[in-house]
């Protein structure tokens, strides 16, 4: 992503919105409904007719000043202050670890109560917990607020739904509990400071759906009530009693869950710090400087007023959601690691559901892949395509087939069956594994796949013991685990014979550009010593990889630099529109072999192409000469091409400048994403077939056309790297870090894989690097730890939930030291009749990494609004399924998630703002398509923390502390101008110093004695002696070792111009591109879905 984004001011959910099949649209994006009046922002944060007070005439919002985040990062959707009950800096982070949110099947509210409190909403269908008292359903009753319908009661234990819980056990609305709804245990305010008077809650039962109810302003406004009120109900809108800044009374006053009724109305004037008219905004409270905190007095309209006094009474404000009363992805990755990081995950059980990719935990191999290897959407597929369609979840799996292990967990075991080769399925030739079926004492298989009966070679027989399994079954990895490797025989492999080790082929643009900023001479300085790290097998000595050089601009230059020559030879081919390899001994050598001449080479590139003036470059011509090298060769291999500009010689594949920013939010947009000619697409199936995999390394100034010169890493299964504006003395720290690990690790070439699964279910579609030539099977040049291949599965039969369903990912690759493996992994899942259990057992992560690469693709091929709003609609569907089917039936006012999914509409929202989908002014055609590329193959741990960053506040633990310090949520509001804060994406690192820091810290990280002399986009902390610089450069190594791409550091100073960039990473928060707020979302997505209940 580009270093300096920020936006088009039109806000996304501001215009019109197209009407979803069969749906009827109400007010939203200021249509006007039925009944609702037309609103200024997505019919939420406008007044609603009735009871709200309009702001006087000629009053609008204030300006955005270089001190506050402007008015559409900060503005809440409803008006309600975001800052919580926290003063100093000492931010609440979501709900407190003191309420466990575990990832178990049960009711787990966020209630904020402006419209009707929540009730428990079970997911299940059979009870948990004991069955309800009489006083605790009439307490939920009397807890109801009508907003319009009278919300139907909870039914009783016994009718399918399990059992309603007590309120209190459940609801998270308390007595008198204002706009907050709960606090959790231990954090409730004192009594009498301004805040809300609330009970921390006490736990009954396992929680299984969120819920908690948006702002009376977030939806359509409901039909007319009718019939009589229940006991304690009180008429729609906010409950006029219970004003933001007022202390309550006592909690006991009142029974639980009555809320204190009034006439509908406007609300009595009460203190409040805000000025007449203005909506409070939402983020840009920056902790210590939040002046009196007591009863939030701070006025907040647009400026920054650090540390001012409260103003005189105002009007009270509306209502909106409380940030820290919504899902937390913070919390919620908190207590899986507490609740499943201790214990090794054990793969024996089918269809359980694996700690988050947050979570670090061990893997124990008994029979199924493990989580590193596939993730899928969910654990517990429908048995009927019919269930499938109507819950509307994608069912999918991520496959990482050489995904890097951590050193605790054994490698795949490698199965040598000699000449007869692996054991397969005469039908469906899915390979042997622990999930078939010995019979007739042991002389036959039935296969797991397809139910084929098949006879046992006389070298594979074995006795079976008293249960029917063969009594070598833990002796041997293909019976007893999930994952191993076959060796492959001779049929294996291309025109029946064993293949070559692979070749690395290094091609250097030398043109004006690449010589000029300095990258020839330091490229070729770093060849030297890191061709003494190719990969290698196991214990080898020395990798057989062979190495050989081109350097081009217009013209192409082959080195020949065979052992027995004194000194390199140059021979030029400069007729690029038919290429050949002028050479063939001499061009491919091994690396200790050539030392002498290979060193005196890379010392006379830079030195011959000194005094340059040729600026245009080929390309295609360059990968053309590659590929016809390794074919010459008769072997696979990579090549590693460095390319400064756009290929506008005159050549195969030239290209010309077709950047054009009129084009976002039209319908030619699609074209900025596809490749300019069909030439590239044709020389990728080349190389392809030859087992040719390129690595493409870019170092633009101005526009290269990243879709069109992506697509040949693309399809070969290689990578691309992007450095704009390169210069040495910033970039070059990152660019080697990417280059050093990009040629030492491991690779599996001239590789196909298949996805077979059980009958019932099949795989339809595939996204990621490589390419397909027919249906089913997926062809990658290169393959290498940090790729996925996400896959897609649909029904043609009808599963049972007895046998449940099976999926084996096959993948046949030539390894570093060209022998022709096979590697295996396999995965049994559930099946569910009933769609709770689909929900109980779905993986976010996973549903947002297969959701983000569909939209990625879509942009190929339809407008960018209509791919977003199919995301939205299909989250919608997701959501609103569960509702109706699984959810007891409750207020229309209350928004409930499912326990697993209740992070969806935070991380979808991500998604949508994200750079492809919705780009900021200063983002660049080819930053996106970079982006798009990138997120194709990415893995779901990568997706997780590239949509929601990780900002991690450094001097809030003790300096002694060595560990990583706890997540914050990414949010302006959660950060402090007393600390200073790491923010990383897995591409970005950024360390946020805010504008009161103490002198004493600044000098110990920076080496400077105040905030006015740091450095405002520094990007190498200096090495000074102490505790805590140790601690925060230990930090960001550790952090960078994490990710599969060095991540540069950028300092920040809070305030300074670089806070925008920052800022576009606080994803909680209105983007400046016009993306929702993670509040305004979670109302829209509301909306959203009581229109297709409705």
């Amino acid at each position: 992503m580009n270093v300096n984004q920020s936006a088009p001011p039109v806000p996304p959910f501001g215009q019109p919105q197209p009407v979803y099949p069969g749906y009827h649209q109400s007010s939203y994006g200021g249509q006007p409904g039925s009944t609702a009046a037309p609103t200024p922002y997505g019919a939420y944060n406008g007044p609603v007719p009735g009871y709200q007070q309009t702001p006087p005439p000629g009053v609008s919002r204030a300006p955005a000043s270089s001190g506050a985040p402007p008015a559409s990062t900060a503005q809440g959707p409803c008006g309600q202050t975001a800052y919580g009950q926290f003063g100093q800096g000492d931010v609440q982070n979501g709900p407190s670890s003191g309420v466990q949110m575990q990832r178990l099947p049960g009711s787990q509210p966020f209630a904020s109560a402006p419209l009707a409190p929540v009730v428990s909403q079970p997911a299940v269908l059979q009870p948990y917990g004991p069955p309800p008292t009489s006083a605790q359903v009439t307490a939920q009753l009397a807890g109801m607020q009508i907003s319009g319908a009278v919300a139907p009661a909870p039914p009783a234990s016994g009718l399918g739904y399990g059992s309603p819980t007590s309120l209190a056990s459940a609801s998270g609305s308390f007595p008198n509990s204002g706009l907050y709804g709960s606090y959790p245990q231990g954090q409730a305010p004192p009594l009498g400071q301004g805040h809300p008077g609330a009970q921390p809650p006490q736990r009954s039962v396992p929680p299984q759906a969120s819920s908690f109810t948006p702002p009376a302003s977030g939806g359509p406004r409901m039909p007319s009530m009718t019939g009589p009120l229940l006991p304690g109900q009180s008429f729609g809108g906010p409950p006029v009693s219970q004003p933001n800044h007022v202390s309550s009374p006592p909690p006991q006053a009142l029974p639980p869950g009555t809320q204190m009724t009034g006439p509908p109305g406007p609300p009595p004037p009460m203190h409040s710090s805000q000025q007449p008219g203005y909506q409070l905004q939402q983020n840009g409270s920056f902790g210590p400087a939040r002046g009196p905190q007591s009863n939030y007095g701070s006025p907040y309209p647009g400026a920054a007023t650090f540390g001012s006094q409260p103003g005189p009474p105002q009007p009270l404000p509306p209502k909106r959601l409380d940030p820290d009363a919504i899902p937390s992805p913070i919390q919620v990755i908190e207590d899986d690691r507490n609740n499943r990081g201790s214990e090794p995950f054990v793969t024996g059980v089918r269809g359980q559901v694996p700690p988050l990719v947050t979570t670090n935990f061990l893997v124990k191999d008994q029979g199924n892949a493990s989580p590193r290897y596939i993730r899928c959407t969910s654990y517990n597929i429908p048995c009927t395509s019919d269930m499938a369609k109507q819950a509307q979840v994608p069912l999918a799996a991520v496959i990482k087939p050489l995904a890097r292990l951590p050193p605790e967990e054994a490698s795949p075991y490698v199965v040598d069956h000699g000449e007869s080769g692996p054991l397969r399925c005469n039908r469906c030739k899915a390979y042997m594994c622990p999930f078939m079926q010995f019979v007739e004492g042991g002389r036959r298989f039935q296969c797991c796949f397809c139910s084929c009966i098949n006879d046992v070679p006389p070298q594979y027989f074995q006795h079976l013991d008293h249960t029917g399994k063969r009594v070598d079954a833990y002796d041997r990895p293909e019976l007893s685990l999930g994952s191993y490797e076959f060796l492959a025989t001779v049929d294996y492999c291309k025109n029946n014979k064993f293949p070559i080790p692979p070749a690395f082929i290094f091609m250097i643009d030398v043109s004006y550009n690449a010589v000029r900023s300095g990258l020839v001479r330091l490229l070729c300085e770093e060849l030297k010593s890191l061709l003494d790290f190719l990969p290698r097998e196991g214990g080898a000595e020395e990798s057989a990889i062979r190495v050989g050089f081109v350097t081009y601009n217009k013209v192409l230059h082959f080195y020949n630099v065979k052992s027995s020559l004194a000194q390199p030879q140059m021979m030029v081919v400069s007729d690029v529109g038919d290429m050949f390899v002028p050479l063939l001994d001499g061009f491919l050598v091994n690396v200790s072999e050539s030392r002498a001449v290979i060193t005196s080479l890379l010392d006379q590139i830079p030195e011959m192409f000194a005094d340059t003036r040729e600026t245009e470059t080929v390309f295609a011509p360059v990968v053309q000469a590659g590929m016809e090298a390794l074919k010459a060769a008769e072997c696979a291999g990579k090549l590693f091409l460095f390319h400064t500009s756009l290929p506008i010689a005159e050549a195969p594949g030239k290209l010309k400048n077709r950047d054009d920013r009129k084009l976002i939010n039209t319908d030619k947009e699609k074209t900025l994403f596809q490749p300019q000619s069909g030439a590239y697409q044709t020389l990728a199936k080349e190389c392809v077939a030859q087992g040719c995999c390129v690595d493409l390394f870019l170092f633009p100034n101005q526009y290269v056309d990243v879709a069109t010169l992506s697509v040949v890493p693309q399809l070969t299964g290689g990578s691309v790297y992007k450095y704009a504006c390169f210069q040495v003395e910033n970039d070059q720290e990152r660019f080697l870090s990417d280059l050093r690990r990009d040629v030492q690790k491991v690779v599996g070439f001239d590789a196909v894989m298949r996805v077979r699964t059980s009958t019932g279910i099949r795989a339809v579609d595939f996204f990621g690097a490589f390419y397909m030539s027919n249906t089913t099977d997926v062809e990658l040049a290169g393959l290498d730890g940090d790729k996925t291949v996400t896959v897609e599965f649909k029904h043609d039969d009808r599963l049972n939930e007895e046998n449940g369903a099976l999926l084996q990912c096959a993948l046949l690759y030539t390894s570093c030291a060209g022998q022709r493996r096979l590697r295996i992994h396999n995965l049994a899942l559930n099946c569910c009749t009933q769609l709770a259990d689909l929900y109980r057992n779905c993986e976010t992560d996973t549903l947002i990494n297969y959701m983000a690469k569909f939209a990625y693709r879509g942009v190929l091929s339809s407008p960018v609004k209509t791919v977003r709003d199919t995301l939205i609609t299909q989250c919608a569907q997701i959501l609103a399924c569960y509702r109706k089917n699984c959810a007891s039936p409750s207020s229309a006012g209350q928004l409930i998630l499912p326990e697993c999914m209740k992070l969806l509409p935070v991380y979808l929202n991500c998604v949508l703002k994200s750079e492809v989908l919705q780009p900021g002014a200063e983002v660049t055609t080819d930053d996106r398509a970079y982006v798009r590329q990138l997120v194709t193959s990415m893995d779901v741990a990568e997706t997780n923390v590239f949509f929601y960053p990780r900002l991690l506040p450094l001097t809030k633990s003790p300096i002694e502390n060595t560990t990583e310090p706890p997540a914050v949520r990414a949010s302006e509001e959660r950060l402090s101008n007393g600390d200073i804060y790491l923010l990383e994406n897995g591409l970005n690192l950024f360390l946020w110093v805010g504008a009161s820091v103490q002198q004493g810290v600044v000098q110990s990280l920076f080496g400077v004695s105040s905030f006015s002399q740091i450095t405002s986009g520094l990007s190498v902390l200096p090495v000074l002696d102490n505790l805590l610089s140790k601690k925060v450069r230990g930090l960001i190594d550790s952090l960078r070792a994490q990710r599969s791409r060095y991540m540069k550091l950028i300092v920040v100073k809070q305030e300074d111009k670089l806070e925008m960039l920052f800022k576009h990473f606080l994803v909680e928060d209105k983007s400046l591109s016009g993306g929702a707020s993670y509040v305004d979302f979670l109302c829209h997505m509301h909306k959203e879905i009581r229109q297709l209940l409705s």
